[in-house]
């Protein structure tokens, strides 16, 4: 996990150089034919990108988005309307039944499928109109790591490309370098903090909330920790009424219009005695996180998550679990 994580920055770098005419011949086509609306299709870690690149199409380009249950079509058989509608289907191996089944639905229905596929040889990447190859390189560990990565830096590498945003543009040029500077920042404190942690709230908003819940199952499957991952606007709906004393946060603000109102949050629960680390651009203090330099608010949680996942490997080595094999998970989950 830690040797895939720290290679993150050298398998963007080889995505982008591999899929810039593919992103450019995809962008000329989507231009021409302006989807209606965009659904997304993952599972586990891939969803997590979804989730971001949710956040991504919405503010960078204004279309709305949404996510997709694959149990819809493959369970309850029902084909949605999808007609004029770009179809994001994420996934490493690229043949989990039911995204296959959910792909082929859309695919009839008069949607675009997109699959961003680390496995090119795969069935997903066989029936997609379009294939952007995530490019990660063999992963052996079972936490997904840059493979995750590479599908966020996908969606940014479209975004930029498809929105014509020059600031987005530059952040693409730059992330390979950020990703691993990213990976040297020191958030040992964090790992020392939860060592003896049983519960935890990651909390983010907007473009980092993918970022957020993507931490929280990294807690579970590599620390044996149970994490929970919230928007900071709705952990006031509820869920904020466990946090006190020795219940600990994790929180990813953005340097966006989010920022202020996730740090309020973070500083809340700090004041009620609950452990609390802020990983926030341009921010210092107790309990704050050093960030690699981002260049764009949609460009920084690739680096927060990149920081994050040299702590968690190092947090779950310290709990006394093997980060590589967690128990009862395989690399490849197959859902029907």
């Amino acid at each position: 996990m830690y040797a895939e994580a720290q290679e993150a920055g050298e398998a963007v770098a080889r995505q982008f150089a591999a899929n810039a005419d593919a992103v450019d011949d995809l962008t000329d086509y989507l231009r021409q034919r302006p989807p209606r609306f965009i659904v997304t299709c993952a599972r586990g870690s891939s969803d997590h990108a979804a989730t971001y690149g949710k956040y991504l199409f919405e503010t960078q380009l204004g279309l709305v988005t949404a996510s997709a249950s694959p149990s819809v079509g493959s369970v309850y058989a029902v084909r949605p309307q999808l007609d004029g509608a770009l179809f994001v289907a994420i996934s490493q191996s690229g043949k989990s039944p039911d995204l296959l089944r959910n792909a082929e639905i859309a695919k009839a229905a008069g949607a675009h499928v997109l699959a961003l596929v680390n496995v090119l040889d795969s069935p997903l990447a066989g029936l997609a109109d379009t294939v952007l190859g995530l490019h990660a390189g063999p992963e052996t560990s079972v936490a997904a790591t840059k493979s995750y990565l590479c599908s966020l830096s996908a969606l940014l590498q479209l975004t930029a490309r498809w929105s014509n945003d020059a600031a987005l543009f530059n952040a693409v040029h730059e992330l390979p370098d950020a990703l691993r500077a990213s990976f040297a920042q020191d958030w040992s404190p964090l790992v020392e903090g939860l060592v003896g942690a049983r519960n935890l709230f990651v909390i983010g908003r907007g473009l980092g909330l993918g970022a957020a819940q993507e931490a929280a199952l990294k807690f579970k499957e590599t620390c044996g920790l149970h994490a929970e991952a919230f928007s900071s606007a709705e952990v006031k709906h509820g869920p904020m009424a466990i946090v006190g004393p020795g219940f600990p946060v994790l929180a990813f603000a953005q340097d966006d219009g989010t920022g202020d109102s996730t740090v309020a949050v973070a500083e809340e629960f700090r004041s009620r005695g609950a452990p609390v680390w802020l990983a926030a651009p341009g921010r210092g203090g107790a309990g704050s996180l050093p960030l690699a330099r981002s260049l764009h608010p949609a460009m920084t949680p690739l680096l927060t998550v990149a920081s994050f996942y040299k702590a968690a490997n190092a947090l779950s080595v310290a709990r006394g679990h093997n980060p590589d094999l967690p128990p009862h998970l395989n690399k490849v989950t197959e859902t029907v």
